[in-house]
C-alpha cells in the first residue's frame, strides 16, 4: 500500500468524522472519543439508558469505514461458542467451521456484564490476541477489529456477571451515552421513520478499508509526541496510583492506551503532535473506569472520576 502524507491522512479522518456525525444527532463529544480510539486500534466500553443511539453509532461507523458489523446480545445461557463459532463434523470424519459474530470489524456486544465468565473470557482472548481458539484451533481475526460494549449498572439489575478487572482494562475508554437534550430530541423524532428500525442503508461508505487500516498504520510515526508529554501522562497515572484514596490503580495499558489515543485527538485536531490539553481530554474516559477505590472513599461517596480530576488539577502541565 502506498505511503500517505498528513494532509491525505487527515482528510481520511475528517471524512469519517463527517459522515458519523451526519448520522448521529447530537453527542458531538462521544462521537469524538469513540473514533479517536477506534482510529488508534482500541475498544469502548458504553454506559447509558437504552436508547441512547449506542447501536446506532456501532452501525455508522462500520458503515462508514466500509467494514462488517455484527451484534452480540448478552444474556446468562449464552456459550462461548455462540460468540466465537463452532464446528459441525460429518458421519465421514469431516468437519466444518461456522463463524461466529466476533469475527467482523466492528463488534457490538450488548449487556456484556450479563454474560458469565466463560463467554467474557472468549472476548478476552479476541481483544487481547486479536484470534480466538475454537477445539484447540487457532482462528485469526479480521482487521481491523473493535468492540464497543454496554453495561448495565450493578445497582440497577439483579443476576449481572460484574466484568473481571482484566476485561475492563482491556477497554481503551468508557464512555457514557446520555439522553439528549430536548431541542435534540425533536430532531430526533423528525427522523423516527429510519431511527426506529436503526437502519443505516441511508449512510454511505466514506473510504476503504484499506484507507482505514492505513489511518491507524500512520498514528505510530506520523505524530510527534514531545518526551515532556509522556512524563506528563507517567507522572498523572503514577499520582492516582498512589492516591490515598485509591485500593488498585491503574496497570500500564492504561498510559499505552492514553499515549495512543492522545495521538488519535491531535491528528482529529489537525495537528501532527500532541499538546497536553489532548491528553487533559481523554483523561476520564481513559484512566477512571480502571481505578479501584478503598472501601472508606466509597463512603465519603468519591467516583473513580473525581480521583482523575484532581491528578489533573495537581500534576504539573508541561509548558512550552
Amino acid at each position: 500500500m502506498p505511503a500517505m502524507d498528513f494532509d491525505r491522512i487527515y482528510e481520511v479522518v475528517d471524512r469519517i468524522r463527517w459522515s458519523v456525525s451526519n448520522a448521529i444527532v447530537g453527542k458531538k463529544h462521544l462521537l469524538h472519543i469513540i473514533l479517536a480510539t477506534f482510529v488508534a486500534g482500541g475498544h469502548v466500553l458504553l454506559e447509558g439508558p437504552p436508547g441512547t443511539a449506542k447501536t446506532l453509532i456501532a452501525k455508522s461507523i462500520a458503515r462508514v469505514i466500509g467494514g462488517s458489523f455484527a451484534r452480540v446480545q448478552g444474556n446468562p445461557d449464552i456459550l462461548p461458542t455462540d460468540l466465537t463459532g463452532y464446528y459441525i463434523y460429518g458421519l465421514d470424519g469431516s468437519r466444518r467451521f461456522v463463524k461466529g459474530p466476533v469475527f467482523s470489524n466492528i463488534l457490538m456486544f450488548d449487556e456484556l456484564n450479563r454474560t458469565p465468565p466463560r463467554v467474557q473470557s472468549a472476548l478476552l482472548q479476541a481483544m487481547a490476541e486479536y484470534r480466538v481458539s475454537i477445539d484447540g484451533v487457532d482462528h485469526d481475526l479480521p482487521r481491523p477489529f473493535h468492540v464497543i460494549a454496554t453495561e448495565i449498572p450493578i445497582e440497577q439489575e439483579i443476576g449481572v456477571y460484574p466484568l473481571t478487572l482484566t476485561l475492563r482494562d482491556r477497554f481503551w475508554v468508557r464512555c457514557f451515552s446520555e439522553y439528549n437534550p430536548m431541542e435534540e430530541e425533536i430532531e430526533i423524532i423528525r427522523i423516527a421513520d429510519r431511527l426506529y428500525t436503526v437502519d443505516v442503508s441511508a449512510i454511505e461508505k466514506s473510504i476503504e478499508l484499506d484507507d482505514y487500516l492505513r489511518l491507524q498504520e500512520f498514528l505510530s510515526q506520523g505524530i510527534y509526541v514531545d518526551d515532556r508529554i509522556v512524563h506528563y501522562i507517567a507522572e498523572l497515572v503514577n499520582y492516582i496510583r498512589s492516591n490515598r484514596n485509591v485500593k488498585v490503580g491503574m496497570s500500564h495499558r492504561g498510559s499505552i492506551f492514553m499515549y495512543r489515543i492522545a495521538k488519535a485527538v491531535a491528528l482529529m485536531n489537525k495537528r501532527d503532535y500532541v499538546i497536553p490539553d489532548d491528553i487533559k481530554e481523554i483523561a476520564i474516559e481513559t484512566l477512571s473506569h480502571r481505578i479501584i477505590l478503598t472501601d472508606e472513599a466509597i463512603a465519603e461517596g468519591l467516583k473513580p472520576e473525581d480521583i482523575v480530576k484532581e491528578a489533573l488539577s495537581k500534576v504539573k502541565v508541561p509548558k512550552e
